[in-house]
């Protein structure tokens, strides 16, 4: 959500959290015992700048008049995209010192936690404070993890959407309101825009970015029940349509910028803003972004699904838990009630670009694109995203940016394909 990446360089939060686990929920693991102090909440993100941290100060506020006795205390990291946070969070929860609420990505990305006894059941929390009723339960399906549900939802972010830039497709003769059909054809509109002069007709940055523009390319080409059964096995990853959208990812990255690796996502968003590059695949985090720089939605530039996925919604969520031991949980359930409720909720995501989870927001009180998003995610097949923690575990996740990263350097489809079968075999436990 700006976005923050998934996977986590180095050890990982699963070797960090698992190596020297103790307790179980609701044991006295950090300081103060798990006691329901609410004088003060530390709350771990990764929202340090830019829109993330926009939408954080607006929670914060809400935050304030809704539990003006909890002091709020910031204990974001930056850098990194995310995995410098998260691999700070991992050494405190191996330490046994919890901050007393951490953002994580709601889905699989929470298995290592989970199976770590590191995050407390917040089921009862749901129930007294009516989040059953007012939670869809297309998301309430995946929070719950063996009939328990461990965190709560601050947003729903969509990563199946393309930035365009209205100038740029208009010179070349493309029309940017009306999205390509499939992959096939947006490739041949890449194309015309490459033969127009256009340098970059899509733009990546670095590893995260290039995971999710693949994990699109799979959800185009394998559609949406092929595209979810590879992360429980049903869809093999030597599939002939994995091999064709390797070779669609390849296309795609002919026409792409080659020197994001190692730039944050706001570069890509950039280089569509400022007309460098005609497209970018991002989540809706990037309409902050385009915010900033006073652009006009419908005008400027405009959006559609990626090409092929029109009808499926790619589905992540910024949530927050519950450690087991945090020394303020009277503090972290009142920011778990503030983030959950109405007013929270669209303070947050008008800032932050994305939609409320709460089915009792009212549309009109948010712009057009998020309009269409709430309608789409009601409407339309909801799928797991992979680069952001809902389809599968880091550890899994982690393999998949390695076997991409080094795709990226070599653009060896074979290897590429087999790395990706050992991933799946490794991460399904076969």
């Amino acid at each position: 959500m700006r976005k923050a990446l998934a996977a986590v360089a180095g050890l990982g939060v699963a070797a960090l959290v698992l190596a020297g686990c103790s307790g179980s929920p609701g044991d006295s693991g950090g300081k103060g015992g798990g006691s329901d102090d609410a004088s003060q909440v530390e709350v771990f993100t990764w929202w340090a700048s830019g829109s993330e941290k926009t939408g954080l100060d607006a929670l914060v506020k809400v935050f304030g008049e809704q539990f003006p006795k909890t002091k709020f205390v910031n204990a974001a990291v930056a850098g990194g995209a995310g995995s410098n946070a998260k691999n700070a969070l991992a050494s405190r929860l191996k330490a046994n010192n919890p901050p007393d609420s951490f953002q994580a990505h709601a889905g699989a990305e929470l298995t290592d936690y989970i199976e770590a006894k590191k995050i407390e059941d917040l089921s009862s929390f749901y129930k007294d404070n009516g989040l059953n009723d007012v939670f869809p339960k297309t998301l309430l399906d995946r929070l719950t993890v063996d009939g328990k549900i461990y965190s709560v939802p601050s947003n729903i972010h969509r990563a199946n959407v393309v930035w365009v830039n209205n100038e740029v497709l208009t010179k070349a003769g493309i029309d940017p309101k009306t999205a390509p059909a499939d992959i096939d054809a947006w490739l041949a509109d890449m194309k015309k825009l490459k033969d127009a002069g256009v340098e970059t007709p899509l733009s990546v940055a670095t590893d995260w970015t290039q995971v999710q523009l693949f994990e699109n390319v799979l959800l185009a080409d394998l559609g949406a029940d092929g595209y979810t059964g590879l992360w429980d096995g049903k869809t093999k990853f030597d599939d002939a349509k994995v091999t064709k959208a390797i070779e669609d990812y390849t296309s795609l990255l002919s026409y792409a910028n080659t020197d994001g690796t190692g730039q944050d996502w706001p570069v890509a968003t950039d280089m569509v803003i400022d007309g460098t590059a005609a497209y970018n695949v991002m989540g809706d985090w990037a309409l902050a972004e385009f915010d900033a720089k006073n652009k006009t939605y419908g005008t400027d530039y405009t959006t559609w699904p990626t090409p092929g996925t029109d009808g499926t919604f790619d589905f992540l969520a910024d949530s927050f838990t519950l450690p087991v031991g945090a020394p303020h949980a009277g503090g972290a359930k009142n920011w778990l009630k503030t983030i959950s409720s109405a007013e929270g909720q669209k303070a947050f995501n008008l800032a932050k670009g994305s939609i409320p989870a709460r089915t009792d927001a009212v549309a009109a009180d948010y712009p057009e694109y998020q309009q269409g998003a709430m309608a789409s995610f009601a409407k339309d097949t909801v799928v797991s995203s992979l680069a952001h923690g809902a389809a599968v575990k880091v550890s899994w996740l982690n393999d998949i940016t390695s076997a991409i990263g080094q795709f990226v350097s070599t653009k060896d489809g074979k290897a590429l394909q087999d790395a990706l079968v050992q991933a799946q075999t490794k991460g399904l436990g076969k």
